[in-house]
């Protein structure tokens, strides 16, 4: 007996073909699937770039994340730990903890994430505030310079 196939690739995602969320100070994200692609999604995925110098602030979501630094040098900041990563480096984020990203290079900084579930929010720390992730109103929230 062989195993159930799952389904085809209904096409291929690329990254210039596809609604970019402009975060503001230099922060880029492209969401590549998630809960906007079907309903038989269980992740949802994409990649942010963000330019020298730039993040994103002190933030939780309410399901886990997973981060894998495609190119660049991160600082990554969990809950109350710091640590440096490189290209090449993962980290993962339990639900609920505060989190951020920041590049410390001097080239842009490309992550690739995966949210291990539907319906992400984002919770920004500072405020309380609670956003849909990547919706309207969640777009703008970099750090340092940012908006919020």
């Amino acid at each position: 007996m062989s195993a159930p196939r799952g389904p085809q690739p209904a096409h291929v995602l690329r990254p210039a073909e596809i609604e970019r969320f402009d975060r503001g100070n230099g922060v880029v994200t492209v969401p590549f699937v998630g809960s906007w692609n079907t309903e038989g999604n269980t992740v949802t995925t994409g990649m942010t770039v963000f330019g020298p110098g730039t993040g994103i602030p002190l933030h939780s979501h309410n399901v886990e994340e997973t981060v894998l630094v495609f190119a660049g040098e991160a600082t990554a900041v969990i809950g109350d730990e710091r640590f440096d990563l490189v290209a090449g480096e993962a980290t993962w984020v339990p639900a609920g903890v505060p989190h951020c990203f920041l590049n410390r290079g001097s080239g842009d900084l490309t992550i690739y994430w995966v949210y291990g579930g539907r319906e992400v929010t984002r919770t920004i720390t500072a405020t309380g505030e609670t956003f849909v992730h990547l919706s309207d109103a969640d777009r703008g929230a970099t750090g340092p310079g940012g908006p919020r």
